[in-house]
């Protein structure tokens, strides 16, 4: 009764020690996700519901859809598994018009919604350098040939000739990328272009521009090398990086944000698959950094545009509700028309329906963690719980070797009788079997002469070793009784004679 007293004891112990343990895990402030997910549901420091939220604010419309579907499937209404039959055309734009020029020149007039999102108490003064300075599509060294002209003439109407055909939607609408990086398939870029030639607009900030897109804008991310301080060669300083707009109404707001926002836009001639034909491209430089790098370009493309921006980090949570930070995102996103806006969460969170059976497990930390300790301890019970209720195997022992043993009682027999007759007389027999076996001699006659050279002769002995070691076996041959000192020395020498022979 006492045991069964301190038993209980234990387990009311154990338990307390697992309530506390409990509550204090389910008190204990959560740590901070920085995991930069750009989710418009996260609240997390690097997810985007904040400029959801405010979103229609922003672009001053109250038609703001969230898309969870390929850019293809949104912009032509075909189903997401449906078979899609994209033509062989390159990927670039319309022909520019002919005032057009391939230098993007910094925004000479700002929407008016543009000075009205930033705000004042972060405008600065600058100097007239800074507001001036510009980004160029580097022109290519050698002149082009007629004929190539003609041809990327024919390649950029073909394109154009593409997009229209495409069933896209009527509506006028923007399209709004945020995410880390950018990733399109061929018909999801086919239908964004056709998109944009007819009038819409296209708004993509991401780290990374390179696949498809890049090569049919002829635009690529080029990651800056981080300063180093003076007197500290090779390492790097943990910094920040200025941007600011290029529009004079903007030109004095500056924007500080980490040094890990270091992508800039670079125009460039990108060759390869679905490299982009035709003539440059064309648009003006929105915004920069310090050293008048591109971080937000315009690019024309038909009648509507391309907005790519390479810092989505200045589109999060921490960075759009702190007031030094919030007015560039605002300021970029001015520059769409107020009109029906989709956001597009397709490229991070997939679409709808994708998600396991189990995504309400899996999507809480502690039911994932209590979901995979079950699975653990299921896979614990079937190796050690079925392995002990397996029927047991008897160990069978093997058989003994007992030649030996029998040996030794079959000699003990015979030592008992003080004669030893027999076993000379087997171990006589055994030396005959192996004068038989080893020299081919069948029946030997152990007196003659004859036989005793010849047997010298084949186990290469002296004469007079053959013949002593025959007289101890004519011996135990005629022998009425054989005691132990005659038994021993016939067993030596029969012994002796077969190992000098195997020499």
């Amino acid at each position: 009764m006492r045991q069964l007293s301190t038993f209980r004891l234990y387990l009311l112990g154990i338990g307390l020690l697992f309530a506390g343990y409990v509550a204090l895990e389910y008190n204990r402030p959560k740590p901070l996700d920085w995991t930069p997910t750009y989710f418009n549901k996260d609240k997390i420091p690097y997810g985007t519901f904040v400029l959801f939220d405010q979103l229609p604010r922003l672009l001053g419309t109250d038609s703001v859809a969230v898309v969870r579907l390929p850019a293809y499937s949104q912009l032509t209404g075909a189903a997401p598994d449906a078979g899609v039959d994209v033509p062989e055309t390159p990927t670039g734009p319309p022909p520019a018009a002919p005032d057009s020029a391939a230098d993007l020149a910094p925004d000479s007039a700002a929407p008016d919604s543009a000075a009205a999102a930033v705000p004042a108490d972060s405008v600065a003064t600058t100097d007239s350098a800074d507001s001036g300075a510009t980004r160029t599509a580097s022109p290519s060294a050698d002149s082009t040939a007629a004929a190539d002209s003609e041809e990327e003439a024919t390649d950029s109407g073909t394109t154009v000739a593409a997009a229209d055909s495409l069933p896209l939607r009527p509506e006028r609408a923007n399209y709004l990328f945020i995410n880390d990086g950018f990733a399109a398939s061929r018909p999801d870029l086919r239908a964004l272009l056709g998109f944009v030639a007819r009038g819409n607009d296209v708004f993509i900030t991401a780290d990374d521009f390179g696949g498809p897109l890049g090569r049919a804008l002829g635009v690529r991310t080029d990651d800056t090398a981080p300063t180093l301080p003076p007197g500290a060669p090779g390492r790097p300083r943990p910094d920040s990086v200025t941007l600011r707009f290029t529009n004079p109404a903007l030109a004095g707001a500056r924007y500080r944000l980490p040094a890990a926002a270091g992508a800039r836009l670079v125009l460039d001639s990108v060759t390869g698959p679905g490299a982009r034909r035709g003539p440059p491209p064309t648009g003006r430089t929105l915004a920069t950094d310090a050293q008048g790098r591109a971080v937000l370009l315009r690019l024309d493309h038909g009648a509507g545009h391309f907005y790519l921006c390479s810092v989505p980090l200045a589109f999060t949570n921490y960075y759009f509700l702190q007031p030094r930070t919030a007015g560039f995102a605002a300021g970029a996103l001015a520059y769409l028309p107020a009109r029906q806006t989709w956001w597009d969460e397709y490229q991070k969170q997939g679409a709808l329906g994708e998600q396991s059976l189990l995504r309400v497990l899996l999507a809480h930390p502690a039911l994932r963690g209590a979901y995979y300790l079950t699975l653990l301890g299921a896979l614990l019970f079937v190796l050690v719980e079925a392995r002990r209720r397996q029927r047991i195997i008897p160990t069978l022992k093997p058989l003994p070797n007992t030649t030996l043993l029998f040996t030794r009682t079959v000699a003990g027999l015979y030592r008992q009788g003080r004669n030893h007759a027999l076993i000379a007389e087997k171990k006589v027999a055994l030396f005959l079997d192996y004068l038989r076996v080893r020299f081919h001699e069948a029946s030997p006659d152990l007196g003659d002469n004859d036989f005793r050279e010849r047997l010298s002769q084949k186990a290469g002995l002296p004469r007079a070793r053959v013949d002593e070691l025959l007289r101890l076996v004519n011996l135990a041959r005629t022998a009425p009784q054989i005691d132990d000192r005659a038994l021993l020395q016939l067993s030596r020498a029969i012994n002796a004679f077969r190992r000098e022979v195997s020499r």
